[in-house]
């Protein structure tokens, strides 16, 4: 299937100091993509520019077909794209429910009660989102990107500071949304779980992308295994029998 959102080379500074020194990225409906790199390596920015938050210095963005020239990150959003910040997705002055029955009348979304059931916060979404704990934020930013019916959903850094089972939790939820035609992609440096259960990685690295393909194509490269995987002897062995090749 084609790329609904495409970034082509791009390049950008900051204070003369390079973040992205040509960097791509791709998002396919259906497709749950890793974007792995080192904390502090732009990231972030890459997936602002995506969203049409900044703008490249040089290189270009696309979603849908259409080029980010001469649209805003709200003109994007109407397009069916949604981004989820490393912080602050949601208000603390109104619950966590009110602020999904906003998302439903101003995108025309789905019903926030089945959004609620699907990530198991049925108890809290009462509560305002600082009375909530870090996993069970980043359920209800799922819950979120349930409601608004997106094409294609950008995660920053969902994983940090998370324990191993809410990982592991969000990464189901993360792979739940894909399996329902979703272009999702997620960033991180930390995401075990995530590698192994995601269909493509795009490896971050020196202000640049590689894209590596399947996990499986991916932990062949001694370099991104040293740089990336760490310690992590536990996703390399699932690679090998899951079916994300």
């Amino acid at each position: 299937m084609s790329a609904i959102l495409i970034v082509d080379s791009v390049v950008k500074a900051s204070d003369g100091n390079s973040i992205l020194a040509g960097a791509s990225l791709r998002a396919v409906p259906g497709e749950l993509r890793a974007l792995i790199g080192a904390r502090g390596s732009g990231k972030s920015t890459l997936l602002k520019i995506a969203a049409g938050l900044i703008p490249p210095d040089v290189g270009s963005v696309q979603f849908a077909g259409r080029p980010y020239k001469n649209m805003f990150h709200k003109d994007i959003a109407g397009l069916g794209l949604f981004f989820v910040p490393d912080e602050d997705l949601f208000s603390n002055a109104w619950s966590v429910r009110t602020q999904l029955e906003m998302i439903r009348e101003q995108f025309n979304g789905g019903d926030p009660d089945q959004a609620i059931a699907a990530v198991g916060l049925s108890d809290e979404v009462k509560k305002k989102p600082d009375q909530l704990s870090r996993a069970e934020r980043r359920r209800a930013e799922v819950a979120a990107a349930i409601v608004r019916r997106p094409r294609c959903v950008l995660v920053d850094e969902p994983f940090r500071g998370l324990a191993r089972d809410d990982a592991a939790d969000l990464t189901r939820l993360l792979r739940g949304l894909a399996a329902s035609g979703v272009a999702v992609v997620v960033s991180g440096s930390e995401m075990p779980d995530l590698f192994a259960e995601a269909d493509r990685v795009t490896w971050f690295t020196g202000g640049r992308t590689q894209e590596l393909g399947p996990p499986s194509a991916a932990i062949r490269s001694p370099q991104f295994r040293l740089e990336c995987m760490g310690s992590y002897s536990a996703p390399v062995s699932r690679v090998a029998v899951s079916g994300r090749r």
